[in-house]
């Protein structure tokens, strides 16, 4: 079949052009060359391999411009798991956790959308029966979290062997960005947004009242410049680029305040903003109901504390921890909201 769409194509634009040039037929049969290649590539049995920067919404995947390593990719993280994924494994079963943590009380770190979804789409979804163009109906906010571990590997212990939770997203100190889940299922990260929401958990030690707990981790050099100092303790922290050298941003403590408290807190690299704001780009562009802005004010200033309930179940499209729950901060007041907005729509808008 592939022979003969072919030879279709070379005598319909051969007969187009009279008689063309001994170049002409050369990129005409370029042409017909690559037309060969990718219909082998339907045989059965074929490996159609995964590149480095996609992400997967029901099961369809989709570029990103940066480095993404899936749940089902060699060093991934699985939130389908039910076992615990840094204990020794003959303690990890669900049986074995069920004795050793009284904290997590269901094998599942995740769900079912159920609360923006009718009965007839929860009997139509709950055996995996999702489609993009339900899925992008559903789906009007994006979360950002600071993970307070420090490290994504940290997070991920944190959520899958600790508490029982999930976020979507992980971006670690280097940039990379680890999918735990397919964007169908509905991640325990942001309580009543978990049903129309993903969640993006960014490597970093948090917000507090004091930078006290934050001496562990960050350092000033003799050239002024900050460096990330992941404690002995945790190893080399989990990153994949293995040479690299964490630093915030910005150098030095940022001061801000959140929900009414004065805060401290050292920014996220580089590498992270970088990772984000193509991920940011891409979650707006496969869910058009995610406008790419955050909160405002009647003065068009970021909003910096819980939004009233009303207000939260009509807004659509970027948040913080904070604007959801009262209790929270993250992701604290050294995050550049207008780096990651600019960033975002300029790649929109190409």
């Amino acid at each position: 079949m592939t022979r003969m769409i072919s030879r279709r194509i070379f005598f319909s634009l051969n007969a187009s052009v009279g008689r063309p040039r001994l170049k002409t037929r050369f990129l005409l049969l370029t042409v017909i060359s690559v037309i060969q290649l990718f219909g082998c590539a339907t045989h059965p049995g074929a490996i159609v391999p995964r590149g480095d920067d996609e992400i997967m919404a029901c099961g369809q995947l989709f570029h990103t411009g940066t480095s993404v390593v899936l749940w089902t990719d060699p060093g991934g993280y699985d939130a389908y798991r039910v076992e615990r994924r840094f204990v020794p494994y003959d303690r990890a079963s669900w049986a074995a956790t069920t004795q050793d943590l009284k904290s997590i009380n269901t094998p599942n770190r995740y769900g079912i959308r159920d609360a923006v979804l009718t009965p007839e789409q929860i009997e139509r979804v709950r055996g995996g029966g999702w489609d993009l163009p339900l899925l992008q109906s559903k789906i009007d906010q994006l979360v950002y979290h600071y993970d307070v571990d420090g490290t994504s590997r940290g997070c991920f212990k944190t959520l899958q062997d600790g508490r029982g939770l999930s976020v979507h997203f992980m971006i670690d100190l280097d940039g990379t960005i680890y999918q735990t889940l397919d964007l169908k299922e509905k991640a325990w990260h942001a309580t009543i947004a978990n049903s129309r929401s993903i969640g993006i958990e960014i490597a970093n030690r948090g917000a507090y009242a004091t930078p006290n707990l934050l001496k562990q981790w960050y350092a000033d050099g003799s050239d002024g410049r900050t460096r990330i100092m992941i404690p002995p303790s945790l190893g080399d922290g989990g990153e994949r680029k293995r040479s690299f050298i964490g630093r915030p941003i910005r150098d030095g403590i940022v001061r801000g305040e959140i929900q009414g408290q004065k805060l401290v807190q050292y920014d996220f690299t580089a590498e992270q903003y970088d990772a984000l704001i193509k991920l940011t780009a891409t979650l707006c562009t496969i869910f058009p109901k995610i406008p790419c802005d955050y909160p405002r004010d009647e003065h068009g200033r970021l909003i910096t504390h819980k939004l009233p309930d009303a207000e939260l179940a009509t807004y659509h499209g970027l948040l913080g921890h904070y604007h959801i729950q009262s209790n929270k901060q993250d992701p604290g007041p050294a995050f550049q909201w207008e780096r990651v907005i600019d960033g975002s729509r300029s790649l929109l808008e190409k």
